[in-house]
């Protein structure tokens, strides 16, 4: 027997933090002199080689290692692998020709206790599902039998549990996205670290060297060069976001797979200045390890197999296959029918490989689809792509969705049928090299009304058959364009990859019209996903590219450019972009939406109304959603909310009934919005909640910032004012870094609203007086007047009226002027109040009653009540009790029709004050607090959350005298002597 040695293996195990403490643990009772088992059990490339060699190297210090590999190739001979575990001391005396001899679990047992000598061992078979059956059953039985003081552990490695069943089992999942991206940063010189410092695991003390924990020197990983950082790849000088996205995508999670791409990519492969090769090298020792296991299956199981992976090259990425479709196949090819019912709809006679949803299936992981492409002769491939496009002609499937298999009414009686598009894909799939006629029928092929998703794995296709490599890069782009508009940026960015490189000129000329083709998919994907100014220029750039040979995507871009500085809140860069629409005349509606929205951003205010006017209602049949996003934005510079919502539900009925799947997003987000605006505030949630899942599965991070900045809205007004604060947070930590102005306005206006309905108008109005003040920290131009009436509330409120007057009088000046621009209803309203605010006493009364006129007028619960809150607290302010009871119970009804709890609760603590009996607030009903009256309770309530005296004064309307006189009466009351003891008494409650 002879002890292993050091294998060289990563510096650090990535994303296993919590297998490298189920090693911990076995380890620590090994060391305690009990024994035990475990099996680790992952598809080839997780990892399990690693972790057993960690496992090793931690242990080698306390006793002996016994490390044994199953051969690789060839059947296992049988008895071979004890024999390669305890050496050749079980064939001494043998002819090398004679079989190994069968050994006993019995006698296995005892052989694997005699190397320790009293020290603990440990036990490592590598590959183990790669024995002979019979030493398999052998070892677990073994296995089975170690437990307390026996000494020794076991621990295992194989491709799944079955061949151990009944010993522990720990299944290695695929990296997740922070581990795997941490590896690729260490594999191409990157910086980024994750997880707990490496020397610790295993019981490494702190600050040991990163490659203790594997016994391995640094440097060693991966082959990697001397004097490169460990796993750099020679020559890397960073590593392009879209090249970086791609390896990370077709890794999918596979540590080994990772390694082996950086490990054969060029340096200008990986900083994306050439396109990246399809497929990608460096994954066959991967591939060929998974296909091992298929050369133990019978013939008929690899057929299906086979069948199944090419069926899987016509449909979109990570739907499966269609399972009559192998059906069919699998029938044609001469399978036995029972064979086949129980493969397709059983998944057992394929050894669980293949798995069935609904009526598609799938691998049980991709990179078995992959292999068996991989591991299958060429011939055979070939021989299932024609026998599929054969079925699919046969049967028409997907030549026209949605309808019959026959031709279109119009199409000539003499001309032949369409060949399917799945058809076409296989067809291309079977061929044996370029071939530009067949490209051709396929990039025809993949339009209208195919799904954005098939159409993209056709032209996908199309690219590889492609002679030219310009052709190719224009047919790739096309494709992304098509994955993106599917909701599939990692899909799109992967095909971007594949185009080249993204600096102008640096590949040579393209065709005209696809030159621009590239930079316009990345600038649309980064008006979802990055800073909103570099999708501006980006835009820009391709409309300049696509301009003399592509209208529809010039103008696209432009509109995105447009969109992307409205965002920014760049009213200039707005306005450039839309003004550039008019070098390419687009058609009358779109024309009377961007001189419109010029010509109100360019002050002329009357001229753009009555342009925008034209487009609240788009012709069209069926109308495109875009069409009717535009006329929502249309109606929301006028003013017209009830406009805004119908062309929003008109907007996301479209995007709903025919796509795309990418601007579903944007669909709910506009509707929210509208919502909000409308007071409709149960409906702006459950909207933009719907939008916010929809822009998480499609990949567009900037569309979920600006729906988290409309559910603070939303939370501001119903609360809670933790969902208000927790929105707010992620609207402003997503909007910030990509500069979305608008979000950021939207999300700072939230949080002071929520301020107000707690009482804290101070705070309400330090947030809000940059967002209306004039200075570099302004909102954002279009959102920035429908703050103003909240930060003249919070500064009334919170006593600044007198140090910020001339601030505040020409923000009011500055609202009057827009209010008289807009049809918003409400504006008028919130005018009045707004003035009534600032008034003079004797002015007062009749502005709050010009607002509440205006409000039976305009409707909004919500508003109204606020209204009438503030002009409840102003009469008891004047000494008016009685008076003021009748606005603050109008006040209070109406919060709770809205459900806005906070309000409420601010509503009938004034209403307590002017002396009328209101229900107690929430858990306050019994306790020590039920002794105090209304007033002392609210008085109690803002000294706790640490407000002053004065502060206490100014939130409630009394004199600072009056708010000392209280608190002593509470301090009696509680029996308490401090303000920390009332802020810990009444802390579990607020």
């Amino acid at each position: 027997m002879t002890p292993s040695k050091t294998v060289p293996s990563p510096l650090r195990l990535y994303g296993r933090d919590d297998e490298l403490a189920t090693l911990k643990s076995l380890l620590e009772l090994l060391w305690r002199g009990d024994g035990g088992a475990l099996v680790l059990a992952a598809p080839p490339g997780l990892g399990r080689t690693a972790l057993l060699r960690a496992a090793a190297d931690a242990h080698r210090d306390r006793g002996p290692v016994l490390y044994a590999t199953a051969a690789s190739a060839g059947r296992p001979a049988p008895g071979g692998g004890p024999v390669a575990l305890l050496g050749p001391s079980l064939t001494t005396g043998q002819s090398p020709a004679a079989p190994y001899p069968v050994i006993t679990p019995e006698a296995l047992a005892r052989r694997l206790r005699e190397p320790g000598a009293g020290h603990p061992l440990l036990v490592c078979a590598d590959d183990a599902h790669a024995w002979d059956p019979a030493s398999r059953s052998a070892l677990a039985l073994a296995a089975r039998g170690l437990g307390l003081g026996s000494r020794t552990a076991v621990l295992l490695s194989a491709a799944d549990g079955t061949a151990f069943a009944g010993l522990p089992t720990l299944h290695l999942a695929p990296l997740d996205e922070g581990a795997a991206s941490a590896l690729l940063d260490r594999l191409t010189g990157g910086t980024t670290a994750l997880g707990a410092d490496p020397g610790t695991t295993l019981g490494m003390a702190p600050g040991a060297a990163p490659g203790a924990a594997l016994g391995t020197a640094p440097g060693a990983a991966f082959g990697a060069a001397p004097g490169l950082a460990p796993g750099a790849a020679p020559g890397t000088e960073g590593i392009d976001p879209v090249v970086r996205a791609e390896l990370l995508r077709e890794a999918a999670g596979n540590p080994r797979l990772l390694a082996g791409f950086t490990g054969r990519l060029t340096p200008d492969q990986l900083a994306g200045r050439t396109p990246l090769p399809f497929p990608l090298p460096g994954g066959e020792a991967v591939l060929a390890a998974h296909a091992e296991r298929l050369d133990g299956l019978p013939d008929r199981t690899r057929t299906l197999l086979l069948l199944a992976a090419a069926a899987q090259e016509h449909e979109p990425e990570g739907t499966g296959a269609d399972a009559l479709l192998l059906l069919r196949a699998g029938t044609r090819r001469g399978l036995p029918r029972d064979f086949l019912d129980r493969a397709l709809f059983g998944a057992a006679a394929t050894g669980g490989l293949l798995q069935r949803a609904g009526s598609r299936v799938h691998f049980a992981h991709r990179l078995v689809a992959r292999a068996v492409l991989h591991h299958a002769p060429r011939s055979h491939r070939r021989a299932a792509h024609e026998l599929l496009a054969t079925l699919l002609t046969e049967a028409g499937d997907r030549v026209f969705p949605g309808a019959s298999s026959a031709p279109p009414p119009d199409a000539p009686v003499t001309a032949p049928p369409p060949v399917p598009l799945a058809a076409l894909v296989q067809r291309a799939c079977a061929a044996s090299g370029p071939d530009a006629a067949l490209a051709a029928r396929l990039e025809a092929a993949a339009g209208a009304p195919f799904p954005h998703a098939e159409r993209s794995a056709a032209l996908a296709r199309a690219a590889l058959l492609a002679t030219e490599p310009a052709l190719r890069a224009a047919r790739l782009a096309a494709a992304a364009e098509q994955a993106g508009l599917a909701g599939d940026p990692a899909r799109a960015r992967a095909l971007l990859a594949r185009t080249g490189p993204r600096t102008p000129g640096a590949a040579g000329p393209a065709p005209g019209p696809a030159r621009g083709l590239a930079p316009y998919v990345h600038g649309m994907l980064a008006l979802r996903s990055g800073p909103a100014a570099d999708a501006h220029e980006a835009l820009l750039a391709a409309a300049e590219l696509l301009g003399p040979h592509d209208p529809r995507r010039t103008l696209d871009a432009l509109l995105g450019a447009a969109e992307a500085a409205w965002a920014a809140g760049d009213a200039l860069g707005y306005l450039d972009a839309m003004n550039r629409l008019a070098r390419t005349p687009p058609e009358a509606g779109l024309e009377h939406y961007r001189a419109g929205m010029c010509a109100v951003l360019e002050g002329r205010t009357a001229e753009g109304h009555a342009l925008l006017r034209r487009c609240l209602d788009p012709a069209g049949d069926p109308v495109a959603p875009a069409a009717l996003l535009r006329a929502g934005v249309a109606a929301l510079v006028l003013g017209d909310v009830a406009a805004a919502c119908r062309a929003g539900a008109r907007a996301l009925a479209a995007v709903r009934t025919r796509g795309p799947d990418a601007l579903l997003p944007q669909a709910l987000e506009h509707l929210a919005y509208a919502e909000l605006r409308a007071g409709r505030h149960a409906g702006a949630r459950a909207h933009a909640l719907e939008g916010l899942h929809a822009a998480r599965r499609t990949g567009q991070p900037n569309s979920s910032a600006h729906l988290h900045a409309v559910l603070a809205l939303a939370a501001s007004v119903a609360g809670p004012a933790e969902a208000c604060a927790a929105h707010a947070d992620a609207a402003l930590t997503g909007a910030g870094p990509h500069g979305l102005a608008q979000a950021v306005t939207l999300a700072t206006w939230a949080r002071a609203r929520a301020d107000l309905a707690s009482g804290r108008p101070g705070e309400a109005a330090a947030r809000l007086a940059p967002v209306v003040g004039t200075g570099p920290g302004r909102g954002h131009f279009a959102a920035r007047m429908l703050a103003v009436p909240c930060w003249v509330e919070a500064a009334v409120l919170g006593g600044r009226q007198h140090e910020e007057s001339r601030e505040l009088h020409a923000a009011v000046d500055a609202f009057a002027s827009w209010a008289a621009r807009t049809a918003d209803p409400g504006a008028p309203a919130q005018l009045a109040r707004c003035r009534a605010l600032l008034a003079p006493a004797d002015e007062a009364d009749a502005r709050y009653a010009e607002a509440l006129a205006h409000h039976g007028r305009a409707g909004g619960d919500f508003e109204r009540a606020r209204t009438h809150l503030l002009y409840g607290q102003w009469l008891r302010r004047r000494r008016r009790t009685r008076e003021a009871r009748g606005p603050l119970r109008d006040a209070l009804v109406a919060f709770q029709c809205c459900s806005a709890r906070a309000w409420a609760d601010r509503a009938a603590g004034e209403l307590r004050a002017a002396g009328e009996p209101v229900g107690a607030p929430r858990n306050a009903a019994e306790g020590p607090l039920a002794a105090l009256t209304p007033q002392q309770l609210r008085i109690a309530r803002c000294v706790a959350e640490g407000a002053t005296n004065r502060e206490v004064a100014l939130r409630l309307s009394l004199s600072p005298r009056t708010v000392d006189h209280h608190l002593r009466n509470v301090f009696a009351a509680l029996g308490i002597r401090s303000r920390t003891e009332l802020a810990r008494l009444l802390g579990p409650v607020y």
